[in-house]
């Protein structure tokens, strides 16, 4: 057994099991953590960036261990991105600010799209005639989906809730497909979640285009 088998195997160990499904720790911690991270995003709260690391380890492992390559190589962007949210949030704003939510603008919203369109294609090519994925589409669309509304996460943009709530709407199946019904039941909870961000987030832009108009 290897050494990355051997770390590994802990996320595989079963924790819980219905019937004739089995859920492994390592689901179950995307579970705790993926909750937490999301509820802390919505209230704005930058610990978010942490817990949403050590989230991105366990779905790691989990991912790659279940033939999502490209959602398991996501998480290893997503800490990248990660660290840039974290210091973008506090220092990201005027002056070395804290970042304000602020809205996604025209020319942000082209880029958004040729960015998809183009990312989508490629990462669809590549696990169609590179891997031994059986989901390539999906796999495809959700993770550049979930790279720009991290972005956007990242910088604030109230609009990035709405990239979330889409790349949740075809997770969901897809993890389901997956049997990875935890996970599936986990971003049902994140949707959930996605709209109350997305509710907080409106509100926080409002107030503040009320006081300088």
């Amino acid at each position: 057994m290897s050494l990355l088998d051997t770390l590994l195997v802990p996320f595989h160990t079963p924790a819980i099991t219905l019937g004739s499904t089995s859920t492994s720790w390592g689901e179950v911690a995307g579970f705790v953590t993926g909750a937490l991270c999301v509820w802390l995003v919505a209230r704005q709260n930058v610990w978010n960036w942490p817990i949403g690391i050590l989230n991105n380890i366990a779905f790691l492992a989990l991912f790659m261990t279940s033939g999502l390559y490209a959602d398991g190589w996501l998480q290893v962007v997503y800490m990248v991105l990660a660290l840039f949210g974290w210091w973008s949030w506090l220092r990201g704003g005027q002056a070395h600010t804290h970042l304000p939510v602020s809205r996604t603008t025209r020319n942000q919203w082209w880029a958004i799209l040729g960015i998809g369109v183009v990312a989508t294609a490629a990462l669809t090519w590549i696990l169609d005639t590179q891997t031994d994925s059986t989901v390539p589409l999906p796999d495809a669309v959700t993770t550049v989906l979930s790279l720009l509304a991290t972005w956007g996460q990242a910088r604030k943009k109230l609009e990035s809730w709405w990239l979330w709530i889409a790349a949740d709407i075809i997770y969901i199946p897809l993890y389901a497909y997956k049997n990875l019904w935890l996970t599936a039941i986990l971003y049902i909870g994140f949707l959930a979640l996605c709209v109350l961000g997305l509710r907080n987030w409106r509100a926080d832009v409002r107030a503040r285009e009320l006081v300088t108009a």
